[in-house]
């Protein structure tokens, strides 16, 4: 097994205080109290939304009774090894909840994500990922753009770092939205198509012949870990921006099973031909519906001769 980056470490350290409280039978104000810490401070260690100093780290565990030698010493690498997290230079521009996502996603071993509008971060093009932000507001400082898009281009190293399966189901409303205009838009598709070859990389087409399923209620991600104590985690976002986060193994489970059925309907085989023939005929205005409700009214036979052209 590989050195767990920073992420991991936290996240690690993070469920072990948690068990360790729980075992001495602790509420988090006793032991703010003890510690002569402010509730906060414990309450963010917790959350895993700060790194414990390996100075404070030893009369926690003395408060927690944890005596074996071995024990302390693995949770004080745990500790040493967790201070620098993943994008937390980024704390200025992203919410707590979306850094956490970040961090799960750096430390992931597995990770299944089923998209509903977007391509997801680590699969766009600059210039998809630019078109995105600027979507979300036109006013958007450009420092602030060229940070955003500087996050996104920098989760591309999941697909190149190794050691880790990627799945991805994305719905055929993700690939056929216009983002950025048809020039954007084919370049990703593009860069879809030469991902979708890589190792490790399986990315999957949800199409609408299908009608409703199980993923039209949203967007999640899961995530597995190497690690045996770590949990499994779904994250889940909806479009008012507010996330939720769990490692309750009934929810988990039940959103695998629902990427499972999702990945069973999904179209698997050739998907960078798809793709490309989708590009070049999005490049010649041929997947335009805009063109056949606006132009020359069709007789339904020509309509379903369009549709099966697709």
């Amino acid at each position: 097994m590989s050195v767990p980056n920073a992420a991991l470490q936290r996240l690690r350290l993070r469920t072990e205080l948690r068990k360790a409280r729980t075992a001495a039978r602790l509420t988090q104000r006793q032991v703010a109290t003890k510690m002569e810490w402010s509730p906060s401070k414990l309450i963010r260690i917790e959350a895993g939304e700060v790194g414990i100093s390996v100075n404070d780290l030893r009369p926690l565990l003395e408060t927690y009774g944890i005596r074996d030698r071995r024990k302390i010493d693995e949770l004080l690498d745990m500790a040493r090894g967790s201070r620098r997290m993943p994008y937390s230079e980024y704390r200025d521009l992203y919410s707590k909840e979306f850094l956490e996502f970040l961090a799960l996603e750096s430390s992931a071993s597995v990770i299944r994500h089923y998209g509903a509008l977007l391509i997801p971060g680590p699969l766009q093009t600059e210039e998809y990922a630019r078109a995105i932000m600027l979507s979300y507001n036109k006013h958007i400082p450009e420092e602030r753009l060229e940070r955003g898009v500087e996050v996104r281009l920098a989760r591309q190293e999941l697909l190149t770092s190794g050691g880790r399966e990627l799945f991805y189901v994305l719905d055929e409303a993700v690939v056929r939205r216009h983002v950025g205009g048809r020039g954007v838009m084919r370049a990703q598709l593009e860069r879809l198509a030469e991902l979708s070859a890589m190792p490790g990389l399986n990315i999957q087409i949800l199409p609408f012949s299908i009608g409703a399923h199980a993923g039209i209620q949203g967007p999640f991600s899961l995530f597995e870990f190497e690690a045996d104590e770590m949990p499994d985690s779904l994250y889940l976002e909806n479009p008012r921006g507010d996330t939720y986060t769990t490692t309750a193994p009934e929810e988990t489970g039940r959103y695998l099973e629902r990427f499972w059925e999702l990945e069973d309907l999904a179209v698997k085989e050739d998907i960078g031909t798809l793709l490309r023939a989708l590009a070049s005929r999005m490049e010649e205005g041929r997947d335009d519906l805009e063109q056949l409700a606006g132009g020359t009214p069709v007789d339904a036979g020509d309509a379903e001769d369009a549709v099966a052209q697709e």
